[in-house]
């Protein structure tokens, strides 16, 4: 081959060299890539087929499920998030969040704790049919409501309602069992004695470990009841904490009905908005009932929703419009189904639909005419884009 001309120029041999390790450690780059991405990948997962190993009755409507993987360690997580559940039930194609209960400091395996629901088409399904042995496809850990110890207080005041325990019950295992500094009251709040959700774990906790402090509070007990009955009201939380409430963060979660009734109570305190964590927990049950609906969609109206470039499915008003989809064979992606990680967002071509107040929908996604599926009601017939 001839000698090209820029081979004599004053240094082409070190310039030649120079291009020859460049390749090299481009190579190399390329390598730690492709590897850090795998390892990304492994911590955060987009899914994960999960074998039910156990299964613990906790009340006579709730179960907990200890999902273990075949092939591997769990992804770790932090006390407090979520698996999403991906499951197809009576032809229907669905996701459902569930808080992790276990705790963090190891990940051996999961535990969710499933709890009855009145026509609950996905915890039916768990509670009644899925057996240990069985398989299961979940996301990895999800979700923002967990303790940070950089901007929370170490002293944690927790308001549970019913299956909301879930994760807490998983801080509390973590501070217990890594021995960690915080001091965490839990006020746990249910219907009757017999919805208590580890009742006898927490008090065996709350029994032995001095910061951390258990009260359940019943709000139809028997007479023969001992413990705190009625609601978790603003005195008892004065009554329990003392003065510590002015120096804690107060974390919540359960049904909407609590945080209407929490939260005026936590405002009594002069408790600033910064220092109170709410977890998501779904639409609301009853759309109707919100401040801003308007009074005069009907809650038995029907209305006609258009997938551009799809078909068209019937969609009722008070009916999340990501139920409705799902239900007509239309699968958007979905995670935490509470309005808050943005999976399911669909754009409103015609058309308008009502969001409850405090949706944290982005402010582009605003602009453009995007919505959060799982918390929108249809007022009118509706074009959407996936």
């Amino acid at each position: 081959m001839k000698k090209g001309i820029w081979e004599d120029f004053d240094g082409y041999d070190g310039i030649k060299e120079k291009i020859k390790a460049s390749r090299i450690a481009a190579g190399k780059h390329s390598f730690e890539l492709e590897f850090a991405d795998q390892y990304i990948k492994r911590l955060h997962p987009d899914r994960l087929t999960l074998k039910v190993a156990d299964i613990i009755q906790e009340t006579p409507t709730t179960k907990t499920f200890r999902l273990v993987s075949a092939a591997n360690d769990l992804p770790p997580f932090q006390a407090g998030q979520y698996l999403s559940l991906f499951i197809e039930v009576e032809g229907i194609r669905t996701s459902r969040p569930y808080s992790i209960s276990s705790q963090p400091n190891q990940i051996g395996y999961y535990d969710i704790t499933v709890k009855q629901v009145a026509n609950g088409l996905v915890s039916n399904f768990l509670l009644n049919h899925v057996s240990i042995g069985d398989s299961l496809t979940v996301s990895g850990p999800q979700g923002n409501f967990y303790f940070n110890p950089l901007v929370h207080d170490e002293n944690m005041i927790c308001i549970a309602g019913g299956s909301g325990i879930t994760p807490f019950m998983s801080m509390i295992r973590e501070i217990v069992d890594r021995g960690l500094s915080r001091t965490l009251t839990l006020f746990y709040g249910n219907r009757y004695a017999n919805d208590i959700i580890f009742h006898e774990q927490l008090t065996h906790i709350s029994d032995h470990f001095d910061r951390i402090h258990y009260i359940p509070v019943i709000e139809k007990a028997s007479e023969d009841y001992q413990g705190q009955c009625g609601l978790i009201t603003v005195d008892l939380i004065k009554k329990v904490a003392g003065a510590s409430e002015k120096s804690a963060t107060f974390f919540l979660c359960g049904p909407q009905g609590m945080y209407d009734f929490c939260l005026p109570q936590i405002e009594q305190l002069g408790v600033p908005p910064r220092k109170i964590r709410k977890e998501l927990y779904g639409p609301p049950l009853d759309i109707c009932k919100d401040p801003g609906w308007p009074k005069e969609i009907e809650q038995n109206r029907l209305f006609s929703v258009s997938v551009k470039d799809g078909q068209t499915i019937s969609a009722p008003a008070t009916t999340p419009l990501l139920v409705s989809l799902e239900k007509g064979g239309v699968v958007p992606p979905s995670i935490c189904r509470s309005g808050e990680c943005s999976m399911c967002r669909i754009k409103i071509l015609s058309g308008k639909v009502f969001q409850p107040a405090g949706t944290p929908v982005r402010k582009s996604d605003h602009q453009y005419g995007y919505v959060h599926s799982c918390v929108s009601y249809p007022l009118e017939d509706l074009e959407i884009l996936l």
